[in-house]
């Protein structure tokens, strides 16, 4: 059944999806694990910062060996998790698979309120905002390199949610009605107001679900999550120029 699948969240950092791990743990009684924090450790121990640890492992492949094999082992593992990792998705094969994105200042705001450490720390959000971009790609490009694997493709996954103005309980309850139903494909929740602003960064083929009318009675009340479906299957939004209409 697909209540007695794992959870797997996939997100950049400052999207959120540490707190919103925890959460769902909690609230489904569901043993959590955090690759980041293994990372994070692995860095600390080697004196390094998260990216120059992730700089490095484009070069030594003992890094990426050693955690994806720890990956792999508990995938197998067959024991119902939340994992809170950006590759668990290609390990889990059966999970619920989530992707949880935010606009970058947002994720450089909150990334900076976080008590600041020698593994990742920052000056400034424009500083936050580059050295996190800088990352995401240097473990994009590794993951492609060795698995063909693209974490930035909205297919792979389940969900697709924005957090930018979406609360972590919020997020965590979409989640948890996913994890409850069967699968339907991708399905993705965007920030109606990012959506009016002509963010750039959705694929050309994502449609908002009850078109505009729909688009403008979630500004007009508030809300922070608007339902969206690709039409004929998603795609990568880093490759994506612009996107279409969505109404």
């Amino acid at each position: 059944m697909a209540a007695h699948r794992s959870i797997v969240l996939n997100g950049d950092l400052g999207s959120g999806k540490s707190t919103v791990s925890r959460l769902l743990s909690e609230r489904l009684g569901i043993r959590r694990i955090s690759v980041g924090d293994l990372y994070r450790e692995m860095a600390r121990q080697r004196g390094l910062t998260a990216l120059q640890l992730n700089l490095h492992a484009e070069l030594d492949d003992k890094i990426d060996f050693y955690v994806d094999q720890l990956q792999k082992d508990i995938a197998a593992g067959g024991e119902q998790l939340i994992v809170d990792s950006r590759l668990a998705w290609f390990f889990f094969r059966d999970a619920v698979k989530v992707h949880i994105i935010a606009d970058p200042r947002v994720a450089a705001e909150r990334v900076l309120s976080r008590p600041g450490d020698t593994v990742e720390s920052y000056a400034s959000v424009a500083e936050a905002i580059a050295r996190i971009a800088e990352r995401s790609e240097s473990e994009r490009a590794r993951f492609l390199s060795r698995y063909g694997a693209d974490k930035n493709n909205w297919a792979n996954y389940d969900l697709v949610l924005d957090s930018t103005s979406a609360s972590p309980a919020e997020i965590a309850t979409k989640i948890e009605a996913a994890y409850h139903a069967p699968r339907l494909g991708t399905t993705v929740y965007l920030d109606p107001h990012r959506l009016t602003a002509g963010w750039p960064g959705i694929p050309a083929d994502l449609a908002i679900i009850g078109g505009q009318r729909r688009l403008e009675i979630a500004i007009h009340c508030g809300e922070t999550l608007v339902e969206a479906r690709g039409e004929a299957g998603l795609g990568t939004p880093a490759t994506v120029a612009g996107p279409k209409s969505p109404f």
